[in-house]
């Protein structure tokens, strides 16, 4: 299978705008990129709003259905499937209602970064002066991944030393700042991101350790270009940080303890009952690497978690659960969360993630490769193979963007597949990629659902 409206950069940037019309198309054009964030959360809220009002209140206890066009709906899938095709116009209507308010104080927006960027940032900037440009931009390099929760009185004066700091360095990649910390990934030469590292640790803000930053084989190649932008969550989970703190953490293991935890849930087998080894990424992430006997919930992305942990927290209950995600910062989120149900008997989490986990246990229980968001969509450790070509069945875990125009889905498609034309993500888009390639390169196109997108749930039920 391939993922679902999902580029490998979408855990960092990413809003739900659907714009399908050329009136939405120039309002976009339009909107700065926090009015965008404004108005996906908005669209969000509407729809939420739109399918609660549908929601049935003469079913008894405990049961519950939605009424909408003359037809029952049963599930949350299906009533928010039958809400988006049929209903699209009136969630437009109601997400532009609910938007105008906060427009009016994000045009206020600019005076804020205004103000960042009138304040010295210049005494956190390295001298570098003793450095060649050659250095900083030619040979070995590595891709550091790191994240960072404190408190941030000015995001925007944070933001602006990151970008600044960045672009002295030749770095590229993807950092996002708020209130409640710093999260990042960054690719340069070997010279640049260890100079990187030391301007981090020296902040007087972070101080952070130097086994806070995962470092990888690498480079600037890695990433297209440099983001760096202020934002509500330094990982994006949809859940106000304010109600949802990540001072409510589960307990961390260091991976020596985490590799002992699931060698004792291993030795138990089937006849384990009382824990759960919980993958907090998104499936196509743990398509192709995961731990041995992990629950790995079929979700998109990570913003869906909170959805799945509520409607499957049976799964849960009075249980022991062991978390885990690339490199920690989700389980910080996604464990608060869990833990704020009341449901658990435990909840642990991974330190450092899979990453710290694979430098410590290369041939440990993590068997597969490591799915990162950028350019090389993968790392490894091991040989192992546990996923295969989504068209002969073969071993196969290399993933390559659909080739249909606009749709960003990733395609496990092997040489072979890929040599007899098979490069898009399914059927349905191949068929439509061929009509778009004989089609006028300046007609506008607009993204259509395909067999991947249209048969999977957004939240599953695995209870």
């Amino acid at each position: 299978m391939a993922t679902e409206d999902c580029t490998p950069c979408s855990e960092f940037f990413s809003w739900e705008l659907d714009f399908s019309t050329s009136d939405g198309l120039k309002q976009e054009k339009q909107l700065s990129a926090s009015q965008r964030r404004c108005y996906s959360l908005c669209r969000r809220k509407s729809f939420a709003a739109f399918v609660a009002s549908k929601q049935d209140d003469s079913q008894e206890e405990g049961s519950t259905s939605w009424s909408c066009c003359g037809q029952t709906f049963k599930e949350h899938p299906d009533i928010h499937k039958h809400v988006a095709r049929t209903h699209d116009a009136e969630i437009k209507q109601l997400t532009w209602a609910t938007y105008e308010c906060p427009l009016s104080q994000l045009e206020e927006e600019p005076e804020t970064q205004h103000r960042a960027e009138a304040v010295d940032i210049s005494a956190w900037i390295p001298n570098i002066s003793h450095i060649s440009e050659e250095q900083l931009q030619k040979g070995p390099g590595k891709v550091i991944l790191y994240y960072h929760y404190c408190q941030v009185e000015d995001p925007h004066v944070i933001c602006a030393w990151q970008k600044a700091l960045c672009e002295k360095l030749y770095l590229t990649g993807k950092v996002r700042v708020a209130i409640e910390g710093i999260n990042g990934t960054v690719g340069g030469t070997n010279t640049a991101t260890e100079i990187y590292i030391d301007a981090m640790r020296s902040h007087p803000l972070f101080k952070m350790d130097r086994e806070d930053f995962k470092t990888s084989d690498g480079g600037a190649d890695c990433f297209t270009d440099l983001r760096v932008g202020v934002y509500k969550e330094i990982v994006p989970m949809g859940v106000d940080p304010d109600v949802i703190s990540y001072r409510l953490a589960g307990t961390h293991l260091e991976p020596e303890e985490f590799h002992k935890e699931v060698e004792a849930l291993l030795a138990k087998g089937d006849l384990c009952k009382d824990t759960v080894l919980l993958d907090c990424r998104n499936f196509y992430e743990s398509k192709i690497g995961q731990f041995t006997q992990c629950l790995a919930p079929n979700i998109r992305k990570f913003s869906y978690f909170p959805d799945y942990i509520d409607q499957n927290l049976d799964l849960f209950r009075d249980k022991k659960v062991l978390m885990y995600c690339t490199g920690g910062i989700r389980c910080e989120r996604g464990s608060a969360y869990l833990r704020s149900k009341d449901v658990c008997k435990e909840v642990y989490q991974l330190k450092g993630g899979i990453h710290k986990y694979l430098e410590r246990f290369p041939e440990g229980f993590y068997r597969g490769k490591l799915f990162v968001f950028d350019e090389r969509y993968t790392i490894s450790s091991n040989s192992d193979v546990i996923s295969d070509c989504r068209y002969c069945g073969c071993p196969w875990d290399q993933y390559k963007l659909c080739s249909t125009r606009l749709c960003c889905q990733l395609v496990l498609s092997c040489h072979s597949c890929r040599q007899d034309g098979h490069t898009a993500c399914c059927p349905t888009c191949q068929t439509k990629g061929q009509a778009q390639s004989e089609a006028s390169s300046t007609a506008p196109h607009h993204k259509e659902e395909c067999e991947c997108t249209d048969g999977r749930p957004r939240i599953p039920l695995d209870v």
